[in-house]
């Protein structure tokens, strides 16, 4: 058996891999909402955990490992070892021995790279606070079925140097996409992530500005969970970082907005663009469960 592939970041994949498992994803909705039988994987076990509690990242799983015939398991740190002390690479051990594939998600991203390591199965990280790929993998999707391919495109990313700016930074480099940072003072990315990609990332302080011409503009909330501590701090500090109407008005005429959800009206996005009759956050929203059903996929066909 080849060694076990597992997705951690977009890193983990080639660009003709990533853009082939975006083609998927949207065959696969295709083909689920023409009523197609995805049950391709009968007996087979996706096991979840969860440190850090989703609605998208549960329902999404649960529900794309249940059409493709298999079962998903929900684990949490209130009803397992993992919450009392047992090692992560016993864990990793045991639960890669009893099921097919795992995802987690947790706080410390060298959580997953540890229980990676250790596992004798695909690992896919459903979210760390450095990195949330599989986000990504449904944004570029969501891109791809509105406007068709992101190469050579501008986006703009406003709000928190966090875990998804931190991803669109390697999906700059994966698809080859030109990324503007529009984040206050000491909110940047990481400073390495942005020194290795300084050729298609740049940090633009004036949001207005970032937006200038772009095809893509993206926001996240201010205060990211963990952080809610910092919430009246951070609201403060991104008070102007908000997409809306004016700041899409500097967009190219075409340009999509996104936002992974939840979202804060008023926040960092305008309840107009939140609600408006064109937006395709729902859509992105949804494609979160036919991504991981082309990534569960690939990774299971990669690790028989």
């Amino acid at each position: 058996m080849a060694e076990t592939r597992h997705f951690l970041t977009l890193l983990d994949f080639s660009p003709a891999e990533l853009t082939s498992m975006i083609a998927r994803a949207i065959a696969m909705k295709q083909e689920y909402k023409a009523g197609g039988d995805q049950r391709n994987f009968p007996g087979h076990v996706l096991g979840m955990i969860f440190a850090k509690s989703s609605t998208r990242t549960r329902v999404s799983f649960e529900a794309g490992m249940a059409q493709m015939g298999g079962h998903a398991m929900f684990l949490s740190p209130n009803d397992t070892q993992l919450g009392r002390g047992e090692p992560i690479e016993d864990s990793a051990r045991v639960i890669s021995s009893m099921v097919d594939i795992v995802m987690i998600r947790t706080f410390g991203h060298d959580i997953v790279e540890t229980f990676a390591a250790h596992s004798s199965v695909p690992v896919i990280n459903a979210l760390t606070d450095d990195y949330h790929p599989c986000q990504l993998l449904a944004d570029i999707q969501t891109y791809v079925e509105h406007r068709g391919s992101i190469t050579g495109k501008v986006v703009t990313w406003v709000g928190d140097g966090n875990n998804m700016a931190q991803s669109y930074i390697n999906a700059a480099r994966q698809f080859d996409v030109e990324l503007r940072i529009a984040c206050p003072e000491g909110y940047e990315p990481s400073a390495a992530l942005l020194e290795a990609n300084r050729d298609r990332v740049s940090i633009v302080r004036e949001p207005l500005a970032a937006a200038e011409g772009a095809n893509l503009v993206v926001t996240d909330v201010w205060a990211s969970m963990g952080q809610e501590e910092e919430q009246r701090a951070r609201a403060a500090a991104f008070r102007g970082y908000q997409v809306n109407g004016e700041l899409m008005s500097r967009a190219a005429s075409d340009a999509l907005y996104m936002h992974c959800l939840p979202a804060h009206r008023g926040e960092e996005i305008s309840a107009e663009l939140m609600d408006a009759a064109d937006t395709v956050i729902w859509d992105e929203a949804e494609n979160r469960l036919h991504a991981q059903k082309a990534l569960m996929e690939t990774l299971l066909l990669a690790n028989r």
